[in-house]
This record gives structure tokens, C-alpha cells and sequence, in this order.
């Protein structure tokens, strides 16, 4: 069995297609004489042709054009015996014939038949079978001697099915040659090509090669070959489904980790789209493609980053409506469209799709102009991607954009897809090396915030005599913007600054840095609250870049007194109870700001808290506010205590608590 099916691979010849004429005018049929031992015979003609669809017979309702009694004298007579070296400009197949729309019937879409009388000579009792041909627009029923054996596509209602041209094998029915091993057989097929087919070129229509006759054994053995060369044909189809699937979710799962970069979501989206589109036809070339040229304007304008023609995002929402509608309607897909406006509809589609070439070359020129290497780099794929746009209409020129490497049919739009995505992978590297060298920067600036920081806020508390000082600090991140200074004063007291940057790192830090010089050199010449805000707020001036700076100073003295002054800042907590004062303004918003200070006694035993706004601005799970009430209410606890309980709470800024009693 196995050499028999090695000579059917092996050996396929053309023994018969003698033809035996009786007579140019006779309407006597004539019938190609086939001896069939082990091989395939090519059934390249003479064929019968006609457009048209055939009547039913009444007695037996089936189409009168397929039986064998039927004169098809008068019919056209074609050849299917292909040209050397001719190609599908569709598939790419080899052995192609053009089809009836070059022979003859321009524009003529609908039915048409073939028919041929075949006398079949073969040992008795085997089993013959047909392969219908395997590039045909775009699908048939096979009779065989006027019986109804098997079909491509769905014909039982309204206009037949379309799918992708594939080999099929029909068995004969064995009635005459199980009786005399040799018999006459009348092969018919009925055609059907859908109106869109025409779009394609000025070759379709029908046949494009010949089907084949011969043993069952030896045309499943050809069969298989045929499906093994369709699968190598079309290999690139399930590849980019699995290569852009992935990429696309790992694009989206850099957004999920970046949410402040779309470029990740519309590369992610389009990439899915370019995957999806490998399988549905009708899905894909209609709403998938229009997506994909649109995407790839968005994709290409996100990464630039580009603000100007703002009005193209949006003018590309008509345009992909309009390339959908007008892909519908010479595809011959819209409800009630005339089938004579594909013409018009497939105008409008290549108007559409050069605007979109244009938007997305637009877009990469922007793209050099304000980024330079990147837009160079992406251009020549760019240019490509344009291009295979037109891929159809490239064909209908007989420009055939695809090339069989290793047996693999790769094809224009393939190769565009591919270098798109090795374009944004060289620029994705180069995106992700740059970030890499803006997080090494950030690391830096954050170090050396941290150092500054540690320099400017002491890390244990100071003994000053006659005064009981607690202060602790918990930062919200790595490098905060509270900040806090005790230092001794000359007549035996003491002076607390505590105050609250806005900001983070190194210019955080830098302001800080800038107010404690500020208040260390003040402390040599007063201890007057309102008059160290004042020379703060003077420094400051300018140099808020758009932030503001909180800031409490307070000054005890030996003998039971102290004063306080406050620049936008929480009011501090004496034994549990909010001190009223004047607050002025934060820090260097106006050159001529008052800061009233306000004095009160410090009996012994008494406490006075300060903090920062991290503490009453701290947020539970539920978002409600730790608040003022609860912060009075513990107002009276210890540093630590206050510090812990804010953050059990929610911390969501920084913290700074400060308590200062007399000694006893």
C-alpha cells in the first residue's frame, strides 16, 4: 500500500485526452478517452462553459444542465491547461488559469457551469474519486452523471457560502463501472463567485486550475500533498496570531504597570487587533483592518507625544466608520446596496485608505522634527505599512507583493506587520533604556535628599536644661518634607521650629536645607518667633516654584513663659487644648507679611504638642480623616503614642510630633 501511494505522489500523468471528434457541427457529444492504472489524471479539458444558472428538471428537480443527456454543443469550449510559470496573484499557487471575467465575461459575477464527458477506463471494481480544484472562485457543486455528489461552500439558501479555497476529494458513485470496468461519465459543476471577487483583479472567476480523476488511493495521496502545501502557504497566518497575541499582552501588562504611559495600552490594542485578524474573513477585512490603519496613526501620534493637528483623533473616527461602510459595500455586505455600487464603495475605500497613509506619514514626519532618531527609525516601516494598504489593488495591477520562501507564502501586509512591531521593539528598548537612566537619576536625587535630610533633622532629642523634649519623625516615603530644629537659646530657654514643606525629594529637601540655615543664623541675633518667620518668609520669596511652606515657631524661656507665631501651620495643643492664634500666610507668598506672636505661661507639669498636618490628615481605608477631634483627643499622649496612632490609622503624608514640658 505504501509504494502504491508513493507512485500516486510520485507519478501523475496525463495518459488520456484523446480526443475522438466525430464532426465540428455535430451535436453528437464527444468524450476524452482516460486510462486510469495508478495515476491522477488532470481533467484540463475540453471543457463546456456557460454563465447563467440551469433550469430544474420537472420530473426529477434537478438541474437539467448536469445530466448527462443534455446538449451542451453550443456552449463555450475553454482549456484549464495552465501557462508555464503562472501564479495565483491572490495565493500565490502555482498552475494558475485565469479565470471567465478574462475570458470573455468582464464584470459577470453569479453562476456559471462547467461540464466534460470523460470515458473512464479503469480495473473493475476500484474506487475512483475527484478532486475538485483547489483555487476557484468562490464555490461549486459537483454532479456526476446528473447526480448530486458533494459541494464547496453551503447552497441550501439564498446566495451560497464563501471561504477560503481549499482542496476537497468527492468519491464516484460505482454503478456503471462496477458493471463493465470502463464507462462514459459527464462531470458538471456549478459556480458560484459573490460580486466583491470582482474587486480582486481582472482574472477571476471560476476555475483556476483543472480538478483531477483518478483512483481513490492515488487522489487521497495527491489531496494530501495539495494540504500540505496550502498549510506551508498559509503557516504565517497562525504564527502571527500566537507572536502578536503575545506581544500584545505583554504590552498591556506594561500598562498595568505604567498607567502614565498609553503608549503601552494602544500598542497592546493594536497588536491583539493585527492577532484576531488572522482568522475571521469577513470580521477581519471589514471592522479589524479599518482598526489596524487607524491604530497605527494613534500608536505612532501617543509615542511622539505630538499636540499639534489635534483634530486629526478625531477626524480618524469618520474615516474608519467610512473605510468599514465602503469595505461593506463592494464586498457586497450592505443590507439593500445595489451591487452595481462596488465600483463607487471601492473608490471611496482607496480614498479613505490613502488619507490614512497620509495621516500616519504625517504623523512619523512630526514625529522626526520633534524626536529625530526615533521618527528616523520608525520611517521606513512606516513608509512599508503604507504601502501593503494598498495590497489588493497592487494585485488588480498584477503586482503580486508576496514571495514563497522554504515553500511559505509571505505576503506584503506580513512583512509591514513585522517590521511595525521590530520598529517599536528597537524603540521600546530604547524608551526603556532611557527610563532606566531617569530612575538611576531619581535613585541619585533621592540619596542625596535622604543625606541632606539626615544632616538637617536631629536624630535624637537634645538635652537642654530645665525642659523635657520628645520629637519623632516618620517620613511617608523615602525623603519627606517636614522638618523640625531645637536649639538652646542664650537666656537658658529653648527654640522649636517645626514646619512642612510641599514637595518631595532633592527640591524638598534644598528648601529644607534653606530654612534651617535660615533659622540656625537667626537664633544668634532673636528669639522672636514673629521676626524669624518674617526673615523665613523674606528668603523664601521666589523660590516656592508653585508650593507652599507651613512653619510654627516657638520660643520657652527659663522663667515659665513662652510665645509662638505661625505661618499657615497647625496651631499647637496645650494639656489636650487647641491654642488660638493669629495665623499668617505660609512661607514666600507675599513680601509683606505680619506674623502675630502670641504668649502664654508654662506652669510646670504642663505639655505643649506640635505636629505636622500628617497627623490630622491621616486617611482610614473607608477615606474618612483622622481629624482634629481625635488629634486633641490625644493630644496628651506621648510622641511616639500620637506618632503610632496616626499611622495605625492610615498615614498618608508625612509625620512630625513634637512635646515640650518643663522639667520638674
Amino acid at each position: 500500500m505504501a509504494s502504491l501511494i508513493h507512485r500516486c505522489v510520485v507519478v501523475v500523468a496525463l495518459l488520456g485526452f484523446a480526443g475522438v471528434v466525430l464532426g465540428q457541427t455535430s451535436s453528437a457529444p464527444v468524450a476524452s478517452h482516460i486510462r486510469i492504472g495508478d495515476s491522477v489524471v488532470s481533467l484540463n479539458g475540453p471543457w463546456k462553459f456557460t454563465v447563467g444558472d440551469s433550469p430544474l428538471d420537472p420530473a426529477t428537480h434537478a438541474p437539467l444542465w448536469a445530466s448527462p443527456g443534455f446538449d451542451d454543443s453550443h456552449w463555450e469550449t475553454i482549456d484549464l491547461s495552465p501557462k508555464a510559470g503562472a501564479i495565483d496573484p491572490m495565493g500565490g499557487f502555482g498552475n494558475f488559469t485565469p479565470g471567465w471575467t478574462a475570458k470573455g465575461h468582464p464584470g459577470y459575477w453569479g453562476y456559471a457551469w462547467y461540464r466534460i464527458r470523460v470515458q473512464v477506463e479503469s480495473r473493475p471494481g476500484v474506487k475512483l474519486a475527484l478532486a475538485g480544484p483547489s483555487d476557484v472562485d468562490d464555490s461549486y457543486q459537483f454532479f456526476d452523471n446528473g447526480v448530486y455528489v458533494g459541494s464547496f461552500g453551503d447552497f441550501s439558501s439564498g446566495d451560497p457560502s464563501v471561504q477560503y479555497s481549499r482542496p476537497m476529494m468527492f468519491e464516484l458513485p460505482q454503478s456503471a463501472n462496477d458493471r463493465t470496468g470502463e464507462a462514459t461519465q459527464v462531470i458538471a459543476f456549478r459556480v458560484w463567485m459573490q460580486p466583491s471577487t470582482l474587486t480582486q483583479g481582472d482574472w477571476v472567476g471560476g476555475f483556476h486550475n483543472a480538478p483531477s480523476l483518478g483512483e481513490a488511493e492515488a487522489v487521497a495521496a495527491r489531496h494530501q500533498v495539495l494540504w500540505d502545501s496550502m498549510i506551508r502557504t498559509y503557516l504565517p497566518q497562525p504564527a502571527q496570531f500566537l507572536i502578536f497575541g503575545m506581544l500584545g499582552l505583554l504590552a498591556l501588562s506594561l500598562f498595568l504597570f505604567d498607567r502614565t504611559d498609553r503608549v503601552y495600552l494602544w500598542i497592546g490594542a493594536l497588536l491583539l487587533i493585527i492577532s484576531i485578524g488572522n482568522f475571521d474573513i469577513v470580521f477581519n477585512a471589514v471592522v479589524l483592518y479599518s482598526l489596524q490603519y487607524a491604530g497605527w496613526v494613534m500608536v505612532w501620534r501617543v509615542w511622539f507625544r505630538l499636540r499639534r493637528a489635534a483634530w486629526i483623533p478625531w477626524a480618524l473616527i469618520p474615516l474608519t466608520l467610512a473605510l468599514m461602510v465602503s469595505t461593506l459595500g463592494f464586498q457586497n455586505l450592505l443590507p439593500g446596496a445595489p451591487v452595481s455600487a462596488g465600483n463607487t464603495f471601492a473608490l471611496i475605500s482607496l480614498g479613505v485608505r490613502f488619507i490614512l497613509a497620509g495621516f500616519m506619514l504625517l504623523t512619523v514626519i512630526q514625529g522626526i522634527r520633534e524626536q529625530g532618531v526615533e521618527g528616523w527609525l520608525a520611517l521606513p516601516a512606516v513608509i512599508l505599512a503604507a504601502a501593503s494598504e494598498f495590497y489588493t489593488d497592487l494585485q488588480f495591477m498584477h503586482i503580486l507583493p508576496f514571495w514563497f520562501p522554504f515553500g511559505v507564502r509571505i505576503r506584503l501586509p506580513e512583512i509591514a506587520d513585522f517590521l511595525l512591531v521590530v520598529a517599536l521593539a528597537v524603540l521600546l528598548l530604547r524608551r526603556l533604556r532611557q527610563s532606566i537612566h531617569r530612575q538611576r537619576l531619581i535613585a541619585l536625587d533621592v540619596k542625596q535628599a535622604q543625606e541632606v535630610q539626615q544632616v538637617l533633622i536631629p536624630e535624637s532629642n537634645p538635652s537642654i536644661p530645665g525642659f523635657d523634649i520628645h520629637a519623632i519623625y516618620k517620613p511617608a516615603g523615602q525623603v519627606g518634607g517636614d522638618f523640625f530644629q531645637i536649639l538652646p537659646a542664650l537666656n537658658g530657654g529653648v527654640l522649636i521650629v517645626i514646619g512642612d514643606v510641599s514637595g518631595k525629594g532633592m527640591p524638598a529637601a534644598m528648601t529644607v536645607s534653606l530654612l534651617v540655615g535660615t533659622v540656625r543664623t537667626l537664633a544668634h541675633y532673636t528669639h522672636s518667633p514673629g521676626e524669624i518667620l518674617k526673615a523665613m518668609n523674606f528668603r523664601m520669596l521666589g523660590r516656592s516654584r508653585g508650593g507652599f511652606t507651613t512653619c510654627l515657631v516657638l520660643h520657652a524661656d527659663a522663667g515659665g513663659h513662652f510665645s509662638f507665631a505661625s505661618a499657615g501651620h497647625i496651631a499647637p495643643y496645650l494639656d489636650g487644648v487647641e491654642m488660638g492664634c493669629e495665623n499668617g500666610l505660609p512661607l514666600g507668598l507675599e513680601a509683606d507679611a505680619e506674623y502675630i506672636e502670641s504668649s502664654h505661661p508654662l506652669p510646670q507639669g504642663t505639655r505643649i504638642t506640635l505636629l505636622t498636618d500628617g497627623v490630622v490628615e491621616a486617611r482610614g481605608k473607608t477615606g474618612e480623616l483622622f481629624g482634629f477631634e481625635r488629634t486633641a483627643a490625644i493630644s496628651t499622649q506621648s510622641a511616639e503614642k500620637i506618632a503610632h496612632s496616626a499611622q495605625q490609622f492610615g498615614q498618608d503624608d508625612d509625620i512630625t510630633v513634637l512635646t515640650l514640658a518643663r522639667a520638674v
